[in-house]
């Protein structure tokens, strides 16, 4: 298994400073992007623990497999499930814990995907509304459900496209890292293909361009650095309203 991994961020054309914060860590099959929230760069600081507990995590437990988990296995998840769902806990601990301590940091939060890729399974697992999506064949498929007061009115009742569109609370989002000392994270699993070309994005991608126009992206180059930037581009070119992050990873069966 060989696995591609190229990853940008960018401010965007509205925000004076980036509370977006991505990983990709090689050795672990790992990569990941985190969506911060809270202003006066609390956002900023929240992810960037969220990014960095992920990793110190995967780390400890490549290098001592016999290391105690701070949460309880969940029996209806496989290892890996559970090691990647347990590293984002950690995580929403951190975070919550350094809201707590400090007023400034009060109200502070990210969200998360990640994806990790072991004996050719695709694991994903997510809290909030940033997106992991696979390109397969030329086709773009999302594997992620948005945790997002939009989302929960559109599985309750159908909504048009024009009330979609002026749906008034679009950014709300129902779940994230450092709202509560514990945390629900979803978890879901994709064979990979050889080829699979899979993106993780912020919302200020996926909010800003539609998914045919990733597609037609994706299916352009089969340069990863540059799709990410042609992706960054598309975002900024139709606004740039949020900070905007993508990490491409291809995958490769040798």
């Amino acid at each position: 298994m060989r696995i591609e991994v190229a990853g940008y961020t960018h401010v965007g054309m509205k925000r004076n400073h980036n509370e977006d914060n991505y990983l990709i860590l090689p050795d672990e099959h790992l990569c990941c992007v985190a969506d911060g929230m809270g202003g006066h760069a609390s956002g900023e600081i929240a992810s960037k623990i969220a990014v960095d507990e992920l990793a110190e995590f995967f780390r400890m437990t490549s290098s001592d497999q016999e290391a105690t988990w701070p949460f309880k296995m969940d029996k209806t998840r496989n290892y890996d499930e559970n090691r990647l769902a347990t590293g984002i806990k950690l995580a929403n601990k951190s975070i919550f814990d350094k809201a707590c301590s400090d007023l400034k940091f009060k109200g502070m939060g990210t969200t998360i995907v990640s994806l990790h890729f072991t004996n050719n399974m695709a694991y994903v697992a997510h809290v909030g509304d940033s997106r992991v999506y696979y390109f397969r064949q030329g086709v773009l498929y999302q594997v992620t459900e948005d945790h997002s007061l939009l989302n929960d009115y559109l599985k309750a009742k159908k909504l048009t496209q024009e009330e979609i569109e002026n749906f008034p609370h679009k950014n709300v989002i129902v779940r994230a890292l450092g709202m509560k000392d514990t945390v629900q994270v979803d978890v879901t699993r994709v064979e990979a293909q050889e080829g699979d070309v899979f993106l993780l994005c912020s919302d200020g991608l996926s909010g800003m361009v539609p998914d045919p126009q990733m597609q037609e992206l994706l299916g352009r180059t089969s340069e990863l650095e540059k799709a990410c930037s042609q992706l960054i581009d598309a975002a900024n070119a139709a606004g740039g309203n949020d900070n905007v992050t993508c990490v491409l990873a291809r995958f490769h069966a040798d």
